[in-house]
C-alpha cells in the first residue's frame, strides 16, 4: 500500500436524536489510491465523507493527515449549479469565494473546463445541458481549485447507463493524470470495481468496514476489463462480502 494520505482510526458518529451512523470505522486510504466505498443505504458511507471533508464532526476517533486537507475538493450526488449562471461562472464560484479575481482565475476555469471537456459550452446555462453535462460541471468546479485529495459522492447515481460509463471512464482518466487520492461513494458495485484500487465494503448501520477488497487489476482500464473474468469475480466477491454482511450490534439487555 502507498504512504497513507489519510489515516481514520475508530470514529464514531453519534446524531443528537440517538441515531448511532458510525461505529469503531478505522480507513487508512494511501496517497494516489482511488478507494470506493459501497454498503446499503443509511451504514454511513456519505457521513464518512462529510467527516473527512470536515462538514460534520465525529463523536469519537482521530483523523490523520499526511496530505494538506485544505486541499480538498467535494463532489456532491446533485450537480447543484446556479440556473442564472453559465457553465464559466459555475466552475469559478469556488475561486471567487476564495478571493481571486475574475483575471487570475481565467486560466484555471479554461484548464477545468478542457480536462472535463465542455470548450465551447462556456456561456451555456444549466437548463441547455443534459444530466451529465451538469455533472461534468459540477466535477469541473471541484477541480478548478487545484486538489489532491477528491471525495465524491454518488455522483453518477442519478444518470442513465451510457452516460455514467462515460463519465466513469472520463473520471479515471483524469484520475491517472493528475494522481489524485479519491475516496469515491456508490451503491454500485461494478462501478466500484471499474474504478477503483480498493473496494470498502460497509455493514448496515451501525456502518463499519466488514471487507477490505484489493481491485488488482492494472490501469489503464477499458471497456474490455468490464468483460473480463477476474471483473466478474471481483464483482461475485463483493456481492458475497455485502450479502454476508454481520448484523448490528444488539444493545446489553
Amino acid at each position: 500500500m502507498p504512504n497513507p494520505a489519510i489515516t481514520l482510526s475508530h470514529i464514531s458518529k453519534v446524531y443528537t436524536n440517538g441515531t448511532i451512523a458510525l461505529t469503531d470505522f478505522s480507513l487508512d486510504i494511501g496517497e494516489g489510491e482511488f478507494i470506493s466505498l459501497v454498503g446499503p443505504s443509511g451504514c454511513g458511507k456519505s457521513t464518512v465523507l462529510r467527516i473527512i471533508a470536515g462538514l460534520g464532526k465525529m463523536s469519537a476517533g482521530n483523523i490523520a493527515w499526511n496530505l494538506e486537507p485544505r486541499k480538498l475538493a467535494f463532489v456532491f450526488q446533485e450537480a447543484a449549479l446556479m440556473p442564472w449562471a453559465t457553465v464559466q461562472e459555475n466552475i469559478r464560484l469556488p475561486l471567487k469565494l476564495a478571493g481571486i479575481s475574475n483575471r487570475a482565475a481565467c486560466s484555471a476555469v479554461a484548464e477545468a473546463i478542457a480536462l472535463v471537456d465542455l470548450q465551447g459550452w462556456e456561456k451555456a446555462y444549466p437548463r441547455q445541458l443534459s444530466g451529465g453535462m451538469k455533472m461534468r460541471v459540477s466535477i469541473a468546479r471541484a477541480l478548478v481549485t487545484q486538489p489532491e485529495i477528491l471525495l465524491m459522492d454518488e455522483p453518477f447515481g442519478a444518470l442513465d447507463e451510457m452516460t455514467r460509463s462515460k463519465l466513469n471512464s472520463d473520471v479515471l482518466n483524469l484520475w491517472l493524470q493528475k494522481h489524485w487520492t479519491v475516496v469515491f461513494v456508490t451503491h454500485n458495485i461494478y462501478e466500484a470495481v471499474y474504478l477503483s484500487n480498493r473496494v470498502i465494503v460497509m455493514a448496515a448501520r451501525p456502518g463499519r468496514v466488514v471487507a477490505d477488497v484489493a481491485i488488482a487489476a492494472p490501469y489503464p482500464r477499458t471497456e474490455s476489463f468490464r468483460s473480463s473474468s477476474p471483473y466478474h469475480e471481483y464483482c461475485q466477491n463483493i456481492s458475497h462480502a455485502l450479502a454476508n454482511v454481520p448484523a448490528p450490534h444488539s444493545a446489553t439487555p
